[in-house]
């Protein structure tokens, strides 16, 4: 990625209590960054070398989307968000719980990983998670205030542009785009930088704590419980996003989690210094 003067965040808010705005100009040095999200077969690598166990694997449980958990397996359902199962036994290895397998998907995404995954991860590949800046600078690939990877133009659910939800949410996923949940890592065409998925497919994890600029009185109160909880940032929506819900596929979009939160469509690249 060249760096730079770039302008990250937006003047045209969709979600104010996100923190999307203001737009602000920053100067990036120059970094690289994986044209892929990091693949389940890179991890599985990692984990063969490290034995590394995961967050969802130590808590024993991670959420997976209710379409996709087996209606046989003990679930709680959490409160706010009936859509999510908590599945025992779901993990990066077995994304919608025991008897599932990503042997026939070593090329999507790896999901079920945490922030504290991703930054163990990242430190045995010899790489880091991007900051905000970096992310939004690369996702846009040379298109400046963009609004998405490929430019200004809104997907639709007929207008295919990257793996998002296709229908009425959370109910019927129409499944236009041709995944009804992660695709293949080098699916949909790439930005002007030559990055796959930056937007939709799987959230991505960056380096910076989730805060949100501004004095606005419910703003101190979510950055309050974002330093409570430790928040970490995530990028670029997933293939659950919608217009009607999730209206976070849009560059400028974000999200914050704890580190060792878990899902099935959360994940991450990497970035490297030089």
């Amino acid at each position: 990625m060249p760096g730079g003067p770039a302008t990250i965040g937006t003047d045209r808010p969709e979600l104010l209590l996100d923190g999307e705005g203001p737009s602000r100009r920053v100067v990036l040095a120059p970094f690289r960054m994986d044209a892929h999200q990091v693949t389940n077969r890179r991890f599985a690598a990692f984990v063969a070398a490290t034995g590394y166990v995961t967050e969802a694997e130590r808590f024993g449980w991670s959420y997976v989307f209710h379409l996709f958990a087996d209606p046989a397996l003990p679930a709680l359902t959490p409160e706010g968000t009936p859509w999510w199962r908590k599945v025992h036994g779901a993990s990066w290895a077995a994304p919608e719980g025991p008897g599932s397998s990503v042997a026939d998907r070593l090329d999507h995404p790896a999901v079920h990983v945490a922030w504290n995954d991703a930054a163990a991860f990242a430190a045995w590949a010899g790489g880091r998670l991007p900051t905000e800046a970096e992310w939004e600078h690369a996702a846009r690939g040379g298109r400046d205030q963009a609004r998405f990877p490929w430019g200004n133009e809104e997907p639709t659910d007929t207008r295919i542009f990257c793996n998002i939800w296709q229908g009425d949410f959370p109910h019927r996923n129409t499944a236009a785009d041709g995944f009804a949940g992660t695709a293949p890592v080098d699916s949909f065409a790439p930005n002007g930088f030559g990055l796959f998925n930056t937007c939709g497919n799987a959230w991505e994890w960056c380096a910076d704590p989730f805060r949100v600029r501004s004095l606005a009185k419910a703003a101190k109160h979510r950055n309050a419980a974002a330093a409570a909880e430790r928040e970490r940032l995530m990028k670029g929506g997933s293939y659950l996003c919608h217009v009607s819900y999730c209206y976070r596929y849009r560059i400028a979009a974000r999200a914050g989690r704890s580190p060792d939160t878990s899902a099935g469509h959360t994940g991450f690249r990497l970035v490297y210094d030089g």
